[in-house]
């Protein structure tokens, strides 16, 4: 009897445990909240900087675990535990728009800055200090810019099972996506997006967006000729002889394509970082956001 007893308190307590972990919000992780990056018109600081590593003699990067040499000291109050976040600011190694305005709209959001990773202190000198790479979204480089951490509050995730692929209009504030992180043009579901709405309009962390794209805009720089989406006449008729429409459509009188919702990670004045936590096909620069 008494080890019935004691095999039901088991299940009870295990139906508890299990009951706790479902009634638990997931949250984006680690790396997604620490490694977004973001575009800002604020001034970042740059005082403060990597010098080198260890092993200098022959390496020139550094990632986690390795030892790195800062320009800060005990003379500037740094101690033993503090730790500090590595950033770098990004430039587009393509340089070609994919979509139009893209770089113009960029330009007035600020400059993009990619999280490097965190340090922590392990050794104080006078005016510089030893850091070990605690953590690193990408390997470190002599010059990158170093500032005290500071932590991000993770926005909850909702779920996807309520999407709705044909949403109507929210109605409240629209912008585009720009670029992706690390200047990608085609994203899908968990890479980051930067969108051209920020504090200044209303937009906080936890906020979500809905992504989406007009019909023929043929505003991207991609395969598509003029009105492919509709009545495109080539050398062997309408759409290479699969049909086009009887009259003349366009993206303003066609129902919209919703393609995926995010959820705001960082913002800054006139942008926001946003992790695509659901999408039914790639996402592209030049798509469509409005917040939910």
């Amino acid at each position: 009897m008494r080890g019935k007893i004691v095999f039901a308190g088991l299940l009870l307590a295990l139906s508890g445990s299990v009951a706790v972990a479902q009634d638990e919000t997931p949250v984006a992780i680690h790396s997604d909240l620490y490694c977004s990056g973001v575009v800002t018109t604020e001034s970042v600081p740059r005082s403060s900087y990597l010098i080198t590593g260890e092993g200098s003699g022959y390496r020139i990067t550094f990632d986690e675990g390795d030892y790195v040499y800062i320009d800060r000291g005990s003379d500037q109050g740094v101690k033993v535990g503090d730790e500090f976040s590595v950033v770098r600011p990004a430039v587009d190694p393509i340089g070609i728009e994919w979509t139009k305005w893209q770089d113009a709209i960029l330009h007035k959001m600020g400059t993009v800055w990619e999280d490097e990773g965190r340090v922590r202190v392990v050794v104080v000198h006078a005016k510089t200090s030893i850091a070990q790479v605690s953590h690193a979204c990408n390997y470190m480089q002599r010059g990158d810019v170093v500032l005290p951490f500071e932590e991000r509050t993770p926005p909850p995730l909702k779920s996807e099972a309520n999407f709705d692929r044909f949403a109507p209009p929210s109605g409240k504030a629209k912008a585009m996506v720009i670029v992706g992180k690390k200047y990608q043009q085609e994203l899908g579901a968990l890479d980051v997006m930067y969108v051209n709405l920020g504090q200044n309009q209303g937009v906080r962390v936890g906020d979500y967006f809905r992504v989406f794209r007009y019909t023929g805009t043929q505003h991207d720089t991609a395969y598509e000729t003029p009105r492919f989406a509709f009545d495109v006449e080539g050398e062997w008729g309408p759409t290479f002889g699969f049909g086009a429409a009887p009259k003349k459509w366009d993206w303003m009188n066609m129902p919209r394509e919703v393609l995926g919702e995010g959820v705001v990670l960082r913002t800054s004045p006139n942008s926001s970082t946003v992790l695509l936590t659901f999408t039914l096909r790639e996402i592209y620069a030049g798509d469509y956001v409005e917040i939910e």
